[in-house]
């Protein structure tokens, strides 16, 4: 049995229990009515738990420990979650651990109106001895549901507690259909109202307990599904409802559709991003590393959905005991950084009576808390190495800076702090060793950062510096209708100028198209998971190699700018499904499997393409779903050429100038180079309106053959910008210091914008220009005294206004 499949049974086996698919022997008549409803008072956070989940929580949950026991399920006795609920409150209450949230099995019945009653089983003395031990160690507690009901419970037709006349057999959708992933009960018609009386009294009931979280699984779009056969938002907005009158963590899982990221973000207190964490590896160990490889391209997603209100979910963090976790020292550390960084819930999926002297010193370091806990998502400089730079920008204007080591060799690693938006000197701190480095002019370098290994940094600005924050930070404020990019941004993009040399007597070489092969060997194409190098095969691959993998869940991704994208692979009867994302948006299910009967190794099929993207930046993501192998062994890009014509020739024996025309405006280009080699403008080059002409001084030296030369032109800062069609829309930033300007783009469909400071307005901008440029500065005020300030810029007319960077400095 695979490892997937194994982590559906049990789940499955578990949660059966939340929906109890038969009636109990001597059915519950308990009629205790639940305590009197509380009612929150307004907050501005959105998800039912208020002010609760201004932070990302901390805790405890016992699911790693259930599938790590032979016992499963009943691992989760009174006496076990006492012990745990003891060892938190000694060993990690104190540095911000509260919740101890039992998962899926807690039940086993339902009293006489269709309620979960708790396994009398485990909890001899009742579940509510263990909420209260709970609750007096100063703890919150938390419970386990799924969306839907029982065929029993619908059968069963039992009054609805506080809603006359209303029944469970008015409940289903008619015909039944299916409610969850794994087919255990059916959906609820939310169009009746009896449907969200029956939500309310299970909610109101867990409020009566004393509950503070409830986890609610196999979420559809999500969990696996997300071709809306199964649609589970109905019984999240229900949910929610009812679980706002008692203040309850509202937690969605499992690896939720991002798609509907703005719906999960009004209703919920967080969403896990992915599949379990668990390698179910029972008696073995509670996770793997490429379990936490592969949520690195997740967040690189995901991280702009995360703040105070809801935040994005990476399930257990499993590093408290390095004889039980699955991974190495650095690993662990890793993993312990990724949840900090990201913002991430931090709940110890450990048995915490066994927590080792290396795991509390990760799970206790009350800096890397601070960062957690601060509620500043990092996101990657870039996704096109395994060697990344991870980086939020504080309130303070410091920068949390995390260096993962993704690769398979020790490596040095370096920031630049211009890449982070710092132009000037900074101090360096390592969090982990709580130790400060220095102050170092432009960047740092850690040397020796081991493999699948971690520095976390803080950078303070020094004196006398400037801070540029992108249109995407959440420091930035939007009031009104905005949209991040649709196709109004501007990417910096590089085209290659092919020159064919020849001399009177040679042969013109063949010059290539316009279409980009990246070869599976690329730097730029991140692996997640446990993927391999094959090469010499003789089987026809593109450069006689590939990359393969064998694990379900692993993925390579690759962020390009184009029109369209080929996932070129072998095909071959060992050989299964892959799902494609395109800019984190399912797409589809391609198979690379090949019937027996026609052979064996099918070289470079195009097994996905996609051609009429908007011209800009993406992404592809390709995930193993099923089969023995996934192989990769190229992407085809395609591109809109910038230059006409992109090729040329020059023949040595009658030299003469080469020309070309720019399909941007000629400020827009950033250089040009060979081999990473700038040519000198005005002596190798001249730009004379939209023509550039490559000397043929120059050329003359090149050697006979074909010589690829990259025009680079430039683009919005950080490739994205924010837009609004809205009158009356602004974005603002609050910062500290002496000075500030706003850069962003000119273009004809833009008009005027009006610049306040401290709320006093200083100017009116004029953004129209002839031609899309961009990263101008427009707006720029010097003197301000040292101190806090507030710039916001609203449209005034024109189609649409864009803002890119706003550039603050820091007193001398």
């Amino acid at each position: 049995m695979t490892r997937s499949v194994r982590s559906r049974v049990l789940r499955a086996a578990l949660a059966g229990l939340v929906v109890a698919g038969l009636l109990p022997a001597g059915l519950s008549t308990s009629t205790a009515a639940p305590a009197t409803t509380s009612v929150t008072a307004a907050t501005e956070l959105p998800g039912p738990a208020g002010d609760k989940a201004a932070r990302p929580y901390m805790g405890w949950s016992s699911y790693s420990m259930q599938v790590y026991n032979p016992n499963g399920g009943s691992w989760i006795t009174a006496d076990q979650l006492i012990a745990q609920s003891d060892a938190m409150h000694a060993k990690l209450q104190p540095y911000g651990y509260e919740y101890i949230n039992i998962d899926a099995g807690w039940n086993d019945g339902i009293d006489a109106y269709g309620r979960p009653t708790p396994s009398k089983k485990l909890y001899p003395n009742g579940l509510q001895a263990v909420i209260d031990h709970i609750h007096a160690n100063g703890q919150k507690v938390g419970l386990y549901t799924i969306p839907g009901i029982s065929k029993a419970v619908i059968d069963a037709k039992l009054p609805i507690y506080g809603a006359p006349g209303c029944t469970t057999g008015d409940l289903p959708v008619l015909p039944l259909q299916k409610g969850d992933y794994w087919g255990i009960g059916y959906r609820i018609d939310f169009s009746k109202p009896c449907a969200q009386k029956y939500v309310d009294s299970i909610a109101d009931l867990f409020g009566s307990w004393g509950l503070d979280f409830l986890k609610f699984d196999s979420v559809t779009p999500g969990s696996g599904i997300s071709d809306l056969s199964l649609d589970a938002r109905d019984d999240v907005k229900a949910w929610s409802q009812a679980l706002k009158r008692h203040n309850i963590w509202f937690e969605l899982s499992w690896a939720l559709d991002i798609n509907y990221a703005d719906y999960w973000k009004q209703y919920a207190n967080g969403w896990r991003v992915d599949w379990d964490v668990e390698c179910y590896c029972t008696g073995t160990a509670l996770t793997a590393w490429p379990n936490i490889n592969r949520l690195f391209p997740k967040l690189a997603e995901w991280w702009r959905h995360a703040g105070p209100g809801g935040w994005n979910d990476l399930d257990s963090l499993d590093v408290g005991n390095g004889q039980m976790d699955g991974m190495t020292k650095d690993e662990r550390r890793t993993a312990a950084t990724l949840w900090a960084v990201s913002a991430a819930p931090m709940y110890v999926g450990n048995d915490m009576t066994k927590l080792d002297s290396y795991g509390l010193e990760l799970l206790t370091n009350r800096e890397v808390i601070a960062v957690n806990q601060a509620g500043r998502p990092a996101h990657p400089l870039s996704m096109k190495t395994n060697r990344q730079t991870w980086f939020a920008l504080n309130p303070d204007s410091s920068y949390t800076v995390a260096l993962f080591n993704l690769g398979q060799t020790d490596a040095d690693m370096t920031v630049n702090f211009a890449d982070l938006g710092l132009n000037g000197a900074g101090k360096v701190r390592d969090l982990w060793a709580r130790k400060d480095l220095g102050t170092f002019a432009s960047g740092f370098t850690a040397k020796d950062v081991p493999i699948h290994g971690v520095r976390l940094l803080k950078v303070t600005p020094q004196k006398n510096s400037a801070i540029s924050v992108n249109d995407d930070d959440q420091r930035v404020a939007y009031d009104g209708a905005w949209e991040r990019n649709k196709n109004y941004e501007v990417p910096a993009v590089s085209q290659a100028l092919t020159v064919g040399v020849t001399e009177s007597s040679a042969k013109a070489a063949d010059l290539p198209t316009r279409t980009v092969e990246v070869n599976n060997n690329s730097p730029e194409i991140v692996y997640s998971g446990n993927w391999n190098y094959s090469s010499g095969r003789g089987l026809g691959d593109y450069q006689d190699d590939v990359q393969w993998t064998e694990g379900n869940g692993d993925s390579f991704s690759y962020s390009f700018v184009g029109t369209g994208v080929d996932y070129v692979t072998e095909t071959d009867p060992g050989q299964g499904d892959v799902d494609i994302y395109i800019d984190g948006e399912f797409k589809q299910t391609v198979s690379t499997y090949m019937d027996p009967a026609e052979g064996h190794n099918k070289p470079q099929q195009v097994v996905y393409s996609v051609s009429d993207l908007p011209n800009g930046s993406h992404t592809i993501r390709a995930v193993k779903k099923s089969g023995q192998f996934m192989l990769l062994d190229k992407l085809n890009i395609r591109q809109e050429s910038l230059l006409n014509p992109d090729t040329a020739t020059f023949d040595k024996n009658a030299p003469a100038d080469v020309s070309v025309q720019l399909g941007r405006d000629p400020g827009e280009l950033d250089g040009i180079a060979k081999a990473g080699q700038d040519l000198v403008k005005g002596t190798d080059y001249t730009v004379s309106g939209n023509t550039v002409t490559i000397s043929k001084s120059y050329l003359a030296n090149l050697p006979v053959g074909n010589t690829a030369l990259d025009v680079r032109f430039r683009g919005d800062y950080r490739d994205d910008i924010h837009a609004t069609k809205a009158d009356g829309a602004s974005v603002s930033l609050t910062f500290t210091g002496t000075g500030v300007e706003w850069s962003t783009a000119l273009a004809p469909d833009q008009g005027d914008a009006d610049v306040y400071v401290d709320g006093k307005l200083v100017r009116r901008v004029n953004l129209h220009n002839d031609t899309r440029v961009t990263n101008r500065t427009v707006f720029t005020a010097t003197g301000l005294r040292n101190a806090q300030h507030v710039v916001r810029i609203v449209k005034v007319n024109g189609d649409v206004l864009r803002s890119d960077t706003i550039r603050y400095s820091i007193a001398k």
